[in-house]
């Protein structure tokens, strides 16, 4: 898309946009939904903390290991049958899942909701590729983070009042029957490219998907930037997603919805730093330092909360709030990316770096439910294991090292200056 389009036609761009990002909105709520469950789902399913944590991690199991075939799949099929389709999985596992009374049948509705979270970003990305130009592609992205922020938000303190009110297997009920709303608005109004535009997609072959596989992960740089943006994504969709609503309940003696709110400062201060991330980065013309900076601000966030000696309660909102607005400085390496690769293969880079964005959330939210068993002190109420804040701090250590190996990781990092450096 160039620079300059008909005012109508970029209205449709954005709206078009605005759907695929709503279906991130949407894997953002639900990635982060089981954080004011946890009581519930250890006591209704009778399980501990390292099998609640394979449980919600289910999701990112699934998002992440699908994210490189979803990403070639864009590039052949286009994202409005993709997102359409996705969102009819995601509405059926959450419905599954409220109605689940074995553990196995939870497994598999979380199962089906990482399937079908698993295209929103990338599909978003994918619009923004055909729909946008490329100077607007690191804002668009920090855009769609923008709006997954505001589903996960929605998933934090609003969820866990209407939990209070309703229970969370009507809850969870409720956002099936939401994405398939949205499923159907997505097939009536995306389309793949602008009008006029006469699409170019490659052809389907099993040479061809073999070989843009390993082009995508051929190159050293598309792993560097991936495994960054895992270690800066990881950590906050363990704390936000998972274990932070149970740590601040315990440290600061919170009830549920208000240890929500403070857990979604932190989402909030990436809805904030992800847009901001992406134009400050596309306007200095830099990937490097950005991601650099972002990774040092978030490794002094994490040591504050986790290790100074307990912050009064505001200030403590304002630590989670600056952690989530720089972690969310790992947007940039998705303009990073695709600055590295071909153009043709911009949906599986996508997906790739994707993939170890959500696949460190995968690793973490087990581990760290496995480090809090470790050293948990048998104490239980009402049927849910109560961790004392030893063992969270123990258990939390993972997040601030992430931060660190992040940081040395942008010294190996090249430069693009903003412009694609492969065609």
């Amino acid at each position: 898309m160039t620079e300059t389009v008909a005012p109508r036609q970029h209205r449709l761009a954005w709206i078009v946009w605005a759907l695929g990002a709503m279906s991130f909105g949407y894997a953002f709520f639900q990635r982060v939904a089981p954080s004011v469950m946890v009581e519930d789902l250890m006591r209704d399913f009778a399980v501990t903390g390292a099998v609640l944590g394979n449980l919600s991690a289910l999701y990112f199991y699934a998002y992440a290991g699908l994210q490189i075939p979803i990403g070639m799949a864009l590039d052949y099929w286009g994202p409005r049958r993709m997102l359409t389709f996705a969102m009819l999985i995601a509405g059926t596992g959450s419905v599954i899942f409220a109605g689940a009374e074995a553990l196995e049948l939870a497994y598999l509705g979380r199962l089906m909701i990482g399937i079908g979270s698993a295209v929103g970003f990338v599909g978003s990305l994918k619009i923004a590729t055909h729909w946008f130009p490329p100077n607007r592609f690191a804002f668009v992205s920090g855009m769609s983070m923008l709006v997954a922020m505001a589903g996960g938000m929605m998933g934090q303190a609003p969820l866990a009042a209407i939990v209070g009110e309703v229970g969370w297997r009507a809850a969870l009920f409720g956002a099936g029957v939401f994405a398939v709303a949205l499923a159907l608005a997505t097939w009536v109004v995306v389309r793949d490219d602008p009008p006029g535009v006469v699409p170019s997609k490659p052809q389907v072959s099993g040479r061809g998907v073999w070989q843009d596989l390993k082009e995508v992960v051929g190159r050293r740089q598309n792993w560097l930037i991936a495994i960054y943006s895992g270690l800066m994504s990881g950590p906050m969709l363990s704390y936000a997603g998972l274990w932070g609503v149970p740590h601040l309940m315990q440290l600061y003696e919170l009830d549920r919805p208000a240890a929500a709110a403070m857990t979604s400062l932190m989402l909030f201060g990436w809805m904030v730093g992800a847009p901001s991330a992406g134009w400050l980065s596309d306007r200095v013309g830099r990937r490097r330092w950005p991601m650099a900076a972002a990774a040092g601000i978030t490794l002094g966030c994490w040591i504050l909360i986790f290790y100074a000696g307990g912050l009064p309660l505001e200030i403590a909102g304002a630590v989670l709030f600056l952690a989530g607005m720089s972690a969310a400085g790992m947007v940039v390496s998705y303009a990073a990316a695709r600055e590295h690769s071909p153009t043709k293969i911009s949906g599986a880079v996508t997906g790739f770096v994707n993939m170890c964005s959500v696949g460190a959330g995968a690793l973490l939210q087990p581990l760290i439910g496995w480090l809090l068993d470790r050293n948990w002190d048998g104490t239980e109420i009402d049927g849910a294991r109560l961790y004392s804040l030893d063992a969270y701090a123990t258990a939390f250590i993972t997040l601030p090292a992430c931060a660190l190996t992040a940081i040395l990781l942008t010294l190996l990092i090249r430069e693009t200056y903003g412009r694609p450096q492969v065609e």
